[in-house]
């Protein structure tokens, strides 16, 4: 499945948190932001815009290898098995700290000191 739609749309609508995992030199490393941050930013089939704070060990990890996987949930979306969906999004991201799309950011979460673009190229359901 290519791009942010149908099920995983859902998800990331009402997820409340999203797991941001990068592969540094020492093994996987994981952040996590607000659900609500991406949401307040528009979510594309193509590509995320995430607030950054702090994120500077997946800034150095990206600056190396810039796959990225993240991974959100929801108990408000039914799942095969019952409640909760999840869904899987893999693609490459970059931090920027000038530009368009950190401007957009820094207009609504004044604390960002960059923006994490996702590109979405693999996405997958969980649960």
């Amino acid at each position: 499945m290519a791009g942010i739609t149908g099920i995983c749309k859902e998800v990331l609508e009402r997820t409340e948190w999203i797991a941001i995992a990068t592969a540094g030199t020492d093994g996987p490393h994981v952040v996590a932001t607000w659900g609500d941050y991406v949401r307040a930013l528009g979510v594309t089939q193509e590509e995320l815009l995430i607030p950054v704070g702090g994120m500077r060990k997946t800034q150095a990890n990206l600056a190396r290898d810039a796959r990225i996987e993240l991974l959100c949930g929801s108990r408000q979306v039914r799942g095969t098995h019952g409640p909760g969906k999840g869904c899987g999004i893999m693609g490459t991201a970059v931090i920027h700290t000038a530009g368009a799309k950190f401007d957009a950011v820094k207009a609504k979460f004044p604390w960002a000191r960059a923006v994490l673009v996702v590109k979405v190229e693999t996405v997958t359901e969980q649960l």
